[in-house]
């Protein structure tokens, strides 16, 4: 084991705290848990290890075995092989923290990209880079809101739209402070507009989710002009692949955009790590958690990067941190700015294209079927919701043993959707494969 102090160093330390030898430290642990015997099988050989690993990896069945439409904040997106290439280059699959600028331009440029492509695609000033998924994202927007103003309005409207695992992690995140929370007891199908009457001189922030977690599209366009008379902060939550095709949220006049970044380029993996997208107004950036990366020129006359704005506390006193925030997960950002790199902007827009219209084609022949009924009137972008004649964990059975993976059961958060589906398609799914899910629901109803 390395330990970077000398046997003098080590043994003024226990004279200076009063005790003998390293172990004295531990003498108030019960005995039985100083030194517990790992009860470990014996050893075998590395090629007996891997075979044992790949018969363990056998047993789960993913996306790429299963017709996936489940989503539900995760996607089954395709990830272009030179993302995967670019990233494990040992130049950034390697590096760390860019605690010296001078010798970490790489590193501060890559995350300086990311930035500017966020900024652009959200139609925001800045970008930071970045958060750890989108929950913290929000959570992390609804900190900054309460700082901004100077934590004198404690008061937050989220949507009742917006993803529920958001909404615990943001009650996680609050838990101790002023904060409090406020859907006004709407629906999860309620519109933004519902939210308008909620509004008064206690709220620092509304959050909202675009496209919401039903799928569904809305103009914030009023709901942003309310909360703007009120002196309110609006934050849109965003699906970034959606905004390909739609309205960027900061033409509707968002002071806080956030998303997850899972869909640039990044693989499902179980449920993480992912990527947190925040971005902002230049007049709220020093409020931001994060890192910003910003260029500037040297003595020589040469362009270089710095960090412009750190706000975490490994880079300031402790007490002036906004946020304990302190890894980007730099990889992952890289990740999502080689993924639009690659698309461009024409290349987005047609994977978002391809999304919508392959949904909008399964909502049309899965509501032709008897008793199953089309819920999702708003426009829609990847998903929606499906009204079912049986429970939607018998139907998920009936469809996995036909190796297609089911929709989400909405009933599992919201008892007024109970017997609901929501649906995901991307660009990954066939029309083929939704005529397969089709005749495969068809016989649910048969049976």
């Amino acid at each position: 084991m390395f330990i970077p102090h000398s046997k003098e160093e080590r043994e003024e330390m226990l004279r200076v705290i009063g005790v003998k030898k390293i172990e004295d430290l531990f003498k108030c642990l019960p005995p039985e848990h100083l030194y517990p015997k790992l009860n470990l099988p014996p050893g075998i050989t590395e090629m007996e290890a891997l075979e044992e690993l790949n018969h363990i990896a056998s047993v789960n069945e993913s996306a790429q075995e299963l017709i996936c439409f489940l989503g539900a904040g995760v996607y089954y997106h395709y990830t272009p092989a030179a993302v995967d290439f670019l990233l494990h280059r040992g130049e950034f699959y390697t590096a760390y923290t860019p605690y010296q600028p001078e010798i970490s331009q790489g590193t501060l440029q890559a995350i300086f990209e990311y930035q500017s492509l966020i900024s652009a695609l959200t139609g925001m000033d800045v970008s930071n880079a970045s958060h750890y998924d989108g929950a913290t994202a929000v959570a992390e927007a609804i900190n900054m809101a309460y700082h901004h103003f100077r934590m004198t309005r404690p008061k937050v409207i989220i949507s009742p739209s917006l993803n529920p695992q958001y909404i615990e992690t943001v009650e996680t995140y609050i838990r101790g402070s002023d904060i409090h929370i406020v859907t006004g007891g709407l629906p999860l199908t309620s519109t933004p507009d519902d939210l308008i009457p909620l509004i008064d001189d206690e709220t620092a922030l509304i959050v909202v989710q675009y496209p919401d977690f039903l799928g569904q599209i809305f103009d914030f366009s009023e709901l942003v002009r309310v909360a703007h008379q009120s002196k309110v902060l609006v934050c849109i939550h965003v699906n970034p692949l959606a905004l390909g095709l739609f309205t960027p949220p900061g033409d509707f006049g968002a002071d806080i955009v956030t998303g997850e970044g899972q869909s640039l380029g990044l693989p499902m993996s179980y449920g993480g790590p992912y990527l947190g997208i925040f971005a902002t107004r230049s007049q709220y950036v020093r409020k931001m958690a994060g890192r910003l990366v910003g260029e500037t020129i040297d003595s020589r006359g040469q362009r270089g990067y710095v960090l412009t704005l750190s706000t975490r506390e490994q880079h300031i006193r402790r007490e002036k941190a906004t946020s304990n925030i302190c890894s980007n997960q730099g990889l992952l950002a890289l990740a999502a700015g080689i993924y639009l790199s690659l698309l461009g902007k024409n290349g987005l827009q047609k994977i978002a294209k391809l999304n919508y219209h392959k949904a909008h084609y399964a909502a049309k022949v899965i509501d032709s079927l008897d008793q199953y009924n089309l819920v999702t009137h708003a426009p829609f972008f990847n998903e929606f919701v499906i009204k079912c004649p049986k429970p939607i964990a018998a139907i998920n059975r009936h469809l996995l043993d036909h190796d297609i993976l089911g929709g989400f059961d909405l009933g599992s958060v919201s008892q007024e959707l109970e017997n609901h589906m929501l649906i995901a398609v991307t660009e990954m799914i066939s029309r083929e494969e939704i005529d397969f899910m089709t005749q495969v629901l068809s016989e649910v109803t048969d049976a």
